[in-house]
């Protein structure tokens, strides 16, 4: 394997460890996202879509060089295996489109994987924010309902004071308690449309999980085929 190939196997076997320890299940997105949150990733993100686009570029040439190998030495391959003269020629070929071979299904994962380790690095920080959303939500319902249960005593303290209170102050009791009325209907509002946040909130939460359970099941469907593509690689390496 010559220098760059081995460059790319590396960066492969680097691409299958992030995303194996991407989707741990004890680790939550809250932390990961506090990891993203890091001043050293501030100073790399104005080079990330650059560098993102050039390794992008160089995973594809070196694909498209791999295809072009794959087709050169079949092509050869099926020439040389007719003919009997010279065995030596038409092992070195074989040998050739292994290898070419093994460099196709290098190139082509590395370039799928890059775009996948991308998108869940996305998927992974959206979720962080829903969930930190969700949360806010949360306290912002809560605290609208103590607040209403603080409004709803208060109107029954009143209601007991106007009892035992004679007519004339019964006005004053009657209009602050239309006014408490009021600011309980306005809390209620409140507190419906929390409610109805938190509710979405929950429901996108939902989505970004299922999301992320259906790029593991992919991912682990993918990385099936391709051991059973190396297998079959070493097989035909063998024979």
């Amino acid at each position: 394997m010559t220098l760059q190939w081995a460059a790319v196997a590396t960066f492969l076997y680097a691409e299958i460890g992030l995303i194996l320890i991407f989707c741990l299940p004890f680790i939550p997105p809250q932390r990961w996202q506090k990891i993203f949150s890091f001043n050293v990733w501030g100073k790399i993100a104005t080079f990330w879509n650059k560098a993102f686009l050039t390794i992008i570029i160089l995973l594809i040439v070196l694909f498209l060089d791999a295809v072009r190998e794959v087709r050169k030495y079949s092509s050869v391959h099926t020439i040389e295996r007719t003919s009997t003269s010279r065995p030596d020629v038409y092992e070195h070929t074989q040998m050739k489109l292994f290898r070419s071979q093994r460099n196709l299904y290098i190139s082509g994962f590395s370039l799928f994987f890059w775009l996948v380790l991308r998108r869940l690095v996305t998927l992974i920080t959206q979720l962080a924010k829903e969930l930190s959303n969700k949360g806010v939500l949360k306290t912002q319902a809560e605290n609208t309902n103590k607040a209403a249960k603080k409004f709803m005593e208060e109107n029954e303290k009143l209601k007991r004071i106007l009892k035992s209170h004679g007519k004339d102050e019964e006005c004053i009791l009657e209009a602050e308690n239309k006014k408490l009325v009021q600011d309980q209907e306005k809390l209620k509002t409140e507190l419906r449309k929390t409610s109805d946040a938190l509710s979405k909130a929950q429901n996108d939460v939902m989505e970004m999980k299922m999301q992320s359970e259906r790029l593991s099941k992919e991912y682990d469907q993918l990385l099936k085929e391709h051991s059973e593509l190396q297998q079959n690689r070493l097989r035909q390496g063998e024979k």
